[in-house]
């Protein structure tokens, strides 16, 4: 490839909507692994290319890339959930550097935000720091802030077995990474 074509380290491309080619700043952390471009091409095909209308919640931002490729594609409202304060520069950075306006940045720890009673969201993009994969206990506290119908996408190094009112809609894998894309359907 072409080294002028190649992102600069430490940034990472939006591939869609109205931000498309934009990149944005990733604070150098050794725990911060912004979502490939390929993962999120496959996530945003599952999901449809437009979010329209759409909240969704980043609970583990980092980056903020899943955040922003949501706000990019029409999504209302995305909330981008995150800790580390290096990261939190960097949301703040990329927020301002988009004119991401549908955006809020949260500074929390995520159980601690999910344990505050509050907003439902349509989608969910759960991608806990590496190796502290999400589990069945995370998506059960998760359900008081999902919409009727929520989708969650998860990733981590092995898949998640769901059950009813869980429903898996896709699965893949990227080297280490599973992903998947989770239906919430309550009776």
């Amino acid at each position: 490839m072409n080294s002028s074509k190649r992102a600069r380290p430490g940034r990472v491309r939006i591939i869609g909507g109205e931000y498309r080619g934009r990149r944005i700043a990733v604070p150098e952390r050794a725990d911060l692994r912004p979502t490939p471009d390929r993962v999120r091409e496959t996530l945003f095909n599952w999901l449809g290319q437009r979010l329209d209308g759409a909240h969704c919640l980043d609970l583990y931002a980092g980056s903020g890339v899943l955040g922003f490729e949501a706000a990019s594609r029409g999504a209302a409202r995305v909330v981008l959930v995150e800790k580390d304060r290096a990261a939190l520069e960097g949301l703040r950075r990329a927020r301002e550097a988009l004119g991401a306006a549908a955006t809020q940045i949260v500074a929390a720890d995520a159980d601690a935000y999910l344990a505050q009673d509050g907003e439902r969201f349509d989608l969910v993009f759960l991608d806990p720091p590496f190796r502290q994969n999400a589990d069945a206990s995370l998506l059960e506290r998760l359900v008081p802030r999902l919409q009727s119908a929520a989708r969650v996408y998860l990733e981590s190094a092995q898949p998640a077995s769901v059950q009813p009112p869980w429903r898996e809609l896709k699965r893949s894998r990227a080297g280490q990474v599973s992903f998947q894309l989770l239906a919430w359907e309550p009776a």
